[in-house]
């Protein structure tokens, strides 16, 4: 069984931005990891801590997977050099996991939501998900699950307590 990835950083991984949101409007079917495309002044920025995943999608194009919406602010102490917060930027995966996700998003209704930002042995990566899209009802209903498990868990710590 897979192992899920959880909220906390893994050793030597820094995380800059997550999107905490995905989780709860997108199913998780597949997570990748992918290199972005950067410019030095938004490298810069990031060090800083300052990122927004919050509206981020990646796309297909041409056989190329890119990151919009990724708001990354200008680096304060640049110049005529800085870059556009919100521009499209390309990220880096291999040629098979790249037809791997066309042929899955062309299947299904799915898309690709990048889950967090962060630096890894001094690169920047992106988590992406493939996700389809949950319904308000699918919503409730993971939220009755754990509501539930919470209470489960609860109730067995009472008793190991020895209070019920």
């Amino acid at each position: 069984m897979a192992k899920k990835p959880s909220g906390k950083a893994a050793p030597g991984r820094q995380i800059v931005a997550s999107n905490r949101k995905a989780r709860h409007n997108y199913s998780i079917l597949d997570v990748f990891e992918a290199g972005v495309v950067l410019l030095g002044t938004e490298v810069k920025s990031l060090r800083e801590g300052k990122a927004s995943l919050v509206d981020a999608y990646a796309t297909v194009d041409d056989g190329e997977v890119w990151l919009r919406n990724l708001h990354i602010p200008e680096y304060h102490h640049g110049s005529w050099t800085n870059h556009e917060p919100r521009r499209n930027r390309k990220l880096l995966l291999h040629k098979s996991q790249i037809d791997a996700l066309i042929g899955k998003i062309k299947d299904g209704n799915l898309a690709l939501v990048p889950l967090s930002l962060y630096f890894f042995e001094g690169k920047v990566k992106v988590e992406l998900a493939l996700a389809r899209g949950k319904q308000a009802h699918d919503k409730r209903q993971d939220m009755a699950k754990r509501d539930a498990q919470r209470e489960v868990i609860r109730e067995l710590g009472r008793r190991a307590k020895g209070m019920s």
